[in-house]
């Protein structure tokens, strides 16, 4: 491919002659649906794979996903990019061995569901202007390289943290690729990204654990909860389908946050069993309508 540029007009190194050399660490759903995005768009020549389990890492090379496995510092020394979407309690530790191996013609980009404990554990180190804090909003509840999707990150928001603490060039890269990909940009402190997180993601997916518990100890007969559930309930329970291991760090990283809008959550709840304790139609009514505000921001 020729050189890309920014929307400023400057050359973009790192994509330019044919594509970068990325390293995706992890070869999950985020990062095995990024390289496929960066192989479509002619954005990587080469994308090393770096995983736990060798059966993952020779999934994703028969998926396309990657064209080779390495272990992380071999990896690291090969590339130009490397791309971090681990599970949050791994993230810092091998975050912090790739900063300490990079050079100034590298940079480092993760996917977390978390930005403050990241960014805070970070912000000393002396290569911190190489590190660009992004979060793609966007997940299902499968995990693996087989859950790669092509096409995954259309019309999806990217929150990129702490921009002004990264590079021009490394920011320019970044935010070039999740635009061609399909994203549009939004900038926010580390803070601010954690507790907007806990009232878009993390609520929805204690909720979904809270409803399944709630149906699995109420309703003994699993096949009717097989043949009366509708696609209310399945769209609404799919998140409990999630990585409880992976859930539960993300959770407690942003507890905090969680416990916030998990209190007016339950205060909500509340709120409905008092209506229908009290027959209060209106009331009842009043909630619903109150909800359906909701419409006007998620069309």
């Amino acid at each position: 491919m020729g050189n890309i540029e920014t929307n400023s007009g400057s050359q973009i190194p790192f994509l330019g002659g044919g594509g970068a050399t990325v390293t995706i660490v992890g070869v999950g759903l985020i990062s095995g649906s990024f390289a496929l995005a960066l192989r479509d768009k002619g954005f990587a020549k080469h994308i090393i794979g770096v995983s736990r389990t060798e059966k993952s890492a020779l999934k994703a090379i028969e998926l396309g996903i990657i064209d080779e496995a390495l272990p992380l510092l071999e990896a690291i020394k090969k590339s130009d990019i490397i791309y971090v979407a681990i599970p949050v309690d791994t993230t810092i530790s091998v975050m912090q061995t790739i900063m300490d191996n990079i050079t100034e013609n590298q940079f480092v980009a993760d996917a977390g569901s978390t930005k403050l404990v990241l960014c805070d554990a970070l912000k000393n180190h002396p290569m911190r202007h190489r590190f660009v804090a992004t979060h793609p909003m966007w997940g299902t509840e499968y995990s693996g390289p087989e859950a790669a999707v092509r096409d995954a990150f259309k019309g999806r928001a990217c929150v990129i943290c702490e921009k002004e603490k990264s590079d021009t060039d490394i920011v320019d890269t970044i935010e070039t690729i999740y635009k061609q990909v399909g994203m549009h940009i939004i900038y926010m402190n580390a803070a601010d990204h954690d507790m907007h997180a806990a009232y878009v993601s993390h609520i929805s997916h204690i909720t979904s654990f809270a409803l399944a518990n709630t149906v699995l100890e109420k309703e003994k007969e699993e096949d009717a909860i097989f043949e009366l559930a509708g696609g209310g309930f399945e769209s609404t329970v799919r998140l409990a389908k999630s990585n409880p291991s992976m859930w539960a760090h993300i959770f407690m990283q942003n507890r905090e946050n969680v416990l916030d809008v998990l209190n007016e959550h339950i205060t909500q709840l509340r709120k409905f069993k008092s209506a229908l304790e009290k027959e209060n139609l209106p009331y009842l009514e009043e909630l619903m309508e109150n909800a359906n505000k909701i419409s006007r921001i998620l069309k």
